[in-house]
């Protein structure tokens, strides 16, 4: 038997000389957690799964993300790219296998609202079958659709989401096919000095057999800017308010580190 996964979805010891002044550092803080802003970025992302529904076992998901801008013409685009490095529990054995897992890429067309506080683009993802393991992977050739909405006109409050679904259209026949709906809200509350509560959890639904996740966390994260990097240290506790299907996680926690490069 081989779970289905759907989600493929401590360290802030920062001195505080190195924290800024809220009010001369606020866009930094405010675009810290834009998914879609004009910079360069990568990202080092972590979920620890403590609990994965159909197991009695623990999982995890570290990911290497790169954002990059560029134009085509008069517009401007975002192209982002994602690879997990995937430790999943493997049926019937009991076990883990540890490889790295399928490898996305989108790109946003960034339209200009009108209103630089305010990013809102959408374009074409495509997801290729580069797990090195057949249970860290789908096998799958998959591409679809991502819309992303993040409004910073508040130096204090931040919100947005990224809506994304894709389906496989290649790949191997024994394995099931993806059709895969995600939304993942964006709240974020700066405390002043660069720190910030946050909630970013990513709502999955698989349209192909009906399984789902619907975790909820609140976390806290620190924003420090040195020269022209900007660096998001965070962590999210996060549990499951509602899921159906194996391969789920019951709690988890996601940590991680966000670079941006400034121009």
């Amino acid at each position: 038997m081989r779970l289905s996964y759907s989600i493929f979805p401590s360290f802030l010891c920062l001195a505080s000389s190195y924290a800024y002044a809220a009010e001369e550092h606020a866009p930094d803080a405010a675009q810290a957690n834009n998914p879609l802003a004009n910079m360069t970025a990568f990202n080092m992302q972590n979920y620890y799964i403590g609990d994965v529904s159909g197991t009695d076992q623990d999982a995890n998901q570290f990911w290497f993300r790169y954002a990059q801008p560029f134009s085509l013409g008069d517009s401007k685009w975002l192209l982002r790219g994602s690879l997990p490095i995937n430790t999943y529990p493997v049926a019937p054995t009991g076990g883990h296998k540890t490889g790295l897992g399928d490898l996305n890429l989108f790109a946003s067309w960034l339209i200009d609202t009108g209103n630089p506080a305010v990013s809102f683009g959408f374009g074409p993802q495509i997801t290729a079958p580069t797990a090195t393991e057949d249970a860290l992977g789908t096998e799958k050739w998959s591409a679809g659709l991502v819309n992303v909405l993040f409004d910073a006109s508040s130096p204090k409050f931040q919100y947005g989401y990224l809506a994304s679904w894709q389906h496989s259209f290649a790949g191997e026949d024994n394995r099931s096919d993806v059709n895969l709906g995600t939304f993942q809200p964006f709240l974020f509350y700066q405390l002043g000095g660069g720190t910030y509560l946050r909630a970013a959890p990513i709502w999955v639904y698989n349209f192909q057999n009906d399984s789902y996740s619907v975790p909820m966390g609140l976390g806290i994260g620190q924003v420090i800017k040195q020269d022209k990097t900007v660096y998001n240290f965070f962590v999210e506790p996060q549990g499951s308010v509602a899921d159906r299907g194996p391969g789920q996680p019951h709690w988890q926690i996601f940590f991680g580190l966000n670079l941006q490069f400034l121009n």
